[in-house]
């Protein structure tokens, strides 16, 4: 009964009959666990309620059956318990491919990547679900470059990648821009008919998109038959990421007249597109329609986006008064919103402006590297050198650096990394020596 419920996908059935059959004096067996926990990963929130399942398993001498060590494992990863999880894999005597890969993706899943690569490597055997696991755990991280090494290992080996490997290396593609083993993908996911999979084909058009070939994106988005919020989003995105805010707003219309949900992820699209469009009034009503008519209540990142819009329009008091207004003052925001309000200030010449934000924001003790550069710019711009060398002192006292620029470029189907002032590259000093003879060229002309 408790793996017919289930089966039946009624995990809380399956948890009320396993405490009936205690009620009842029958004790459980081997086979009785399994499922049980499977309850239990589904039904996420009750971690203390697994923990007892777990105590049972001990108390009735099942902790070292492989399917049930297995089923806790998989338990203790959702619930973000790794120290237990490896507890559980260090004394189980038996460890299958499955076990290996279950603790390499719940460490992943909580993005300490150096646990789940020693695992990674130490494993006895792998399959494509074991690539895809510590592929994933590199994309958390957002170390793309990574993704696509571990995915020519992948290929060097013979191992034909999976669905969700895929979708993490077209991810790593699309932040890139590595175009040529983004086709590559997308070549072998039609020629292995895989493209009916949403989230794949998903994958493929913010891919396309991020690479500058919305016409590629738009042709996989209308061949995807089952079209749901997250590829609707994506093509939303895409164009407008390309400049095409009429198209963008187009497809949100027709995403709501086929039945969609709008998500919070839809209206920053929308929301992002009218920004750099300068489409103010457009903005403001969807932003005001979002819960009245779409049920999607605003979020901060939301209201971020309505204070770039109203910014970049050159409405800085108006942006300034919804602040106050809307979010409760400055310390409603982050940086995303004092920056926006900044490089209007900036932008359009409103000192007033700059100076009332960068006060709140210094009193408030809440000022990053960015807002710090900004006031100093604005101070600076507009003849205020006292408060500009007051702000150049305070970041020169505090110690803050820029991060650095990073450049990416793909060249024979190999993704190159630079950073601003970095010579770690191997061929740094032949590129130095070709740039300074470019210079001189120039000079000469």
């Amino acid at each position: 009964m408790i793996r017919g419920y289930m089966q039946a996908n009624f995990p809380k059935l399956s948890v009320f009959c396993y405490l009936d059959m205690l009620d009842m004096g029958f004790e459980p067996n081997n086979y009785t666990f399994p499922p049980l926990i499977k309850a239990c990963v589904i039904l996420g929130p009750l971690e203390n309620f697994g923990m007892f399942v777990h105590a049972h398993v001990v108390k009735f001498g099942f902790g070292e059956d492989p399917f049930v060590v297995s089923s806790l494992l998989e338990f203790y990863s959702l619930v973000h318990k790794m120290a237990t999880a490896r507890v559980l894999f260090d004394k189980s005597p038996d460890r299958d491919v499955v076990t290996w890969t279950t603790m390499v993706d719940g460490y992943g899943k909580i993005g300490d990547f150096e646990n789940a690569r020693d695992l990674f490597e130490k494993m006895p055997e792998r399959n494509a679900v074991s690539w895809s696991a510590i592929m994933a755990a590199y994309s958390r991280i957002s170390d793309f470059k990574e993704v696509l090494s571990l995915f020519r290992q992948m290929q060097e080996v013979g191992m034909k990648p999976n669905e969700s490997g895929l979708v993490s290396v077209l991810t790593a593609c699309a932040h890139l821009g590595a175009i040529t083993q983004g086709l590559w993908v997308h070549s072998y996911a039609k020629r292995y008919h895989l493209e009916k999979n949403v989230i794949l084909a998903t994958a493929v058009v913010d891919m396309f998109s991020k690479c500058g070939h919305v016409h590629s994106a738009l042709s996989v988005f209308e061949g995807i038959s089952n079209k749901d919020a997250g590829a609707w989003n994506a093509m939303i995105s895409g164009v407008a990421m390309n400049g095409d805010a009429k198209k963008s707003l187009e497809l949100f219309d027709r995403m709501v007249k086929s039945g969609t949900q709008p998500t919070e992820t839809t209206f920053v699209a929308v929301l992002t597109t009218c920004t750099h469009a300068k489409m103010v009034r457009d903005g403001l009503n969807l932003f005001e329609n979002m819960s009245a008519v779409y049920g999607v209540e605003p979020q901060l990142e939301h209201y971020a986006c309505v204070v770039d819009l109203l910014a970049r329009a050159g409405m800085v008091e108006e942006a300034e008064k919804f602040i106050e207004e809307k979010m409760g003052g400055l310390g409603g925001g982050d940086a995303n919103v004092w920056g926006a309000l900044l490089s209007a200030c900036r932008i359009y010449g409103k000192i007033e402006v700059g100076n009332r934000v960068w006060r709140k924001l210094a009193e408030m003790g809440i000022t990053d590297f960015g807002t710090r550069v900004l006031s100093y710019n604005i101070y600076k711009e507009a003849g205020w050198d006292m408060e500009a060398n007051k702000v150049r002192k305070l970041i020169s006292e505090t110690g803050m650096k820029k991060k650095p620029g990073c450049s990416v470029i793909e060249v024979n189907g190999v993704v190159e990394e630079f950073l601003a002032g970095d010579n770690r590259h191997p061929q740094a000093g032949e590129i130095y020596r070709v740039i300074h003879s470019f210079l001189k060229m120039s000079n000469l002309v």
